[in-house]
């Protein structure tokens, strides 16, 4: 992993979910890390459903290895949120791939 090819800049965030004042589960995030990362690939894919059609994004991050980084995080890279599908280790554990999707589209 080479630091030249890390120029973007992502920030990591923690989900959890709180009840909010009216009982109802509510989505929040806490910024957790913020990391230089490599983007590798970004495909758009458009798919045809029941609901209608929708775009998927799919992008794959390369970062150092900052520990404590699960699926049920999510990524921000230039204002978009990305779930994280799968987080493969590299480099004997010293970096982390960072596999991610986008969805958005119509219902």
């Amino acid at each position: 992993m080479r630091a030249g090819k890390m120029r973007h800049k992502i920030e990591i965030r923690a989900v959890a979910v709180e009840p909010n004042e009216f009982g109802t589960p509510v989505e929040s995030s806490q910024a957790s890390k913020i990391l230089r990362a490599e983007v590798v690939q970004q495909t758009t894919e458009e798919f045809i459903r029941a609901q209608g059609a929708l775009d998927e994004t799919l992008i794959l991050f390369r970062v150092r290895n900052p520990g404590g980084v699960t699926t049920s995080m999510r990524v921000i890279y230039r204002g978009d949120t990305y779930g994280i599908r799968e987080i493969v280790p590299i480099e004997n554990e010293r970096g982390l791939e960072l596999r991610c999707r986008k969805s958005g589209g119509q219902p």
